[in-house]
């Protein structure tokens, strides 16, 4: 058995009128999007950080920025599914995610964002925790200026 930890965090990029808010595989409509040189989807994100953290290959930094800057792949899912790749044999049991941000409200869109999860990871929708909160204001992502998650994933 092995456990990664894994962060994301972008600010919100409240210029952009064509890019959308993508968390998690899932749109958010009528929300300023995060800035990003990708589609910024901050969960997608710390899930890849936390497989890269199991398989010590990192997927976030020259791997990605090849794929999106040189190959202009900006979808988050295909860089998930590069750190799939790297897990050979090992299978995900577990997810837990941690979301910290004013805005958007999450709780009422994590079935939503579960499935979509279950969808990509190849995993149940019950072995995917998931939890918000503002943080009570303390930091710019609680202060509505960005999104910041943090991700545990188990393998075996």
């Amino acid at each position: 058995m092995k456990v990664g930890i894994g962060q994301d965090s972008h600010r919100f990029d409240f210029d952009d009128k064509e890019k959308k808010l993508i968390l998690g595989g899932v749109h958010f409509k009528d929300h300023p999007p995060l800035k990003g040189n990708s589609d910024a989807d901050v969960i997608l994100h710390s899930i890849t950080n936390a497989i890269s953290g199991i398989t010590c290959v990192n997927i976030l930094g020259e791997i990605s920025d090849d794929m999106c800057l040189n190959r202009g792949i900006t979808d988050s899912k295909a860089y998930l599914a590069e750190a799939l790749k790297h897990l050979r044999d090992s299978k995900i049991v577990h997810v837990s995610i941690s979301i910290e941000c004013l805005t958007p409200k999450i709780t009422p869109r994590i079935l939503e964002i579960r499935k979509s999860l279950s969808e990509l990871l190849v995993i149940p929708e019950t072995c995917i925790g998931m939890t918000a909160t503002t943080g009570e204001g303390l930091t710019q992502f609680g202060q509505g200026l960005g999104i910041q998650v943090f991700s545990c994933v188990t393998v075996i």
